[in-house]
C-alpha cells in the first residue's frame, strides 16, 4: 500500500528554494511513498473562529482540511523568516488544528524540513513548526529532520533534486514518515 504524504510549503515565492526542496521530495519518493505538494495556502484567510463555523468555512480552508484528511502523513517545508516560521505555514497549522482535538492534523505523522541561507539551514523556524504542529495534534517525528544551510549558494546552479546529500536526507525523512503512517 502506498503512503500518501502531503507537503505544505511555507514559502509562496514561485522560485522558492523550499518549494524546490518539496519538488525534490515529489521526484525522489519511492514506490511505496508518494508526495504531493498542496497548492493554495496563499488563499486561506488568517484563522478566525468567527469564520470557522459549520457552513461558512472558507473554501480554501476546507480544501486544505480535506486534503490532509485524505493523506497518511504531512511534510512541512519551512524557510526561516526573521528567525521563525512563516505566517502562511503557521496559519495552515492553525486551520488544521480545529475543531480542537479532532482537527485534520490530529494523529498524523509530521516531519519538518527546510533550507535557508544562514549557516543552520532554518532550524529555528523548523523547531517552531514542530512545536506548533505537535500542539495542534500532529504526531511530530522529532528524529525526521533535514535542515540545509547556505541555500542561496548551495542551490545557485543545482536544483535540490540533483544534490545527492539532500536527496539522501529526503529519502531518510520520507522513510521515517512511511514507517509511522497508519495505512
Amino acid at each position: 500500500m502506498t503512503v500518501r504524504v502531503l507537503a505544505l510549503v511555507g514559502s509562496l515565492r514561485a522560485g522558492s528554494l523550499n518549494r524546490q526542496l518539496a519538488e525534490a521530495a515529489v521526484k525522489h519518493a519511492s514506490g511505496d511513498i508518494s508526495v504531493e505538494i498542496h497548492e493554495g495556502l496563499a488563499e486561506i484567510p488568517f484563522y478566525n473562529e468567527d469564520i470557522d463555523v459549520e457552513g461558512a468555512v472558507p473554501e480554501p480552508a476546507t480544501v486544505l482540511r480535506e486534503a490532509v484528511s485524505r493523506t497518511d502523513a504531512l511534510l512541512l517545508v519551512s524557510p526561516e523568516y526573521n528567525g521563525t516560521i512563516p505566517a502562511v505555514l503557521k496559519n495552515a497549522i492553525d486551520w488544521l488544528s480545529r475543531p480542537y482535538g479532532t482537527g485534520a492534523i490530529t494523529g498524523k505523522p509530521v516531519a519538518v524540513i527546510g533550507t535557508a541561507f544562514g549557516r543552520y539551514g532554518g532550524v529555528w523556524a523548523q523547531d517552531e513548526a514542530r512545536k506548533s504542529a505537535g500542539i495542534a495534534g500532529g504526531t511530530v517525528l522529532e528524529e525526521a529532520r533535514l535542515s540545509v544551510p547556505g541555500s542561496l549558494t548551495r542551490f545557485a546552479t543545482t536544483h535540490p533534486a540533483d544534490d545527492t546529500e539532500v536527496v539522501t536526507g529526503l529519502l531518510q525523512v520520507l522513510g521515517q514518515l512511511g514507517a509511522r503512517a497508519n495505512v
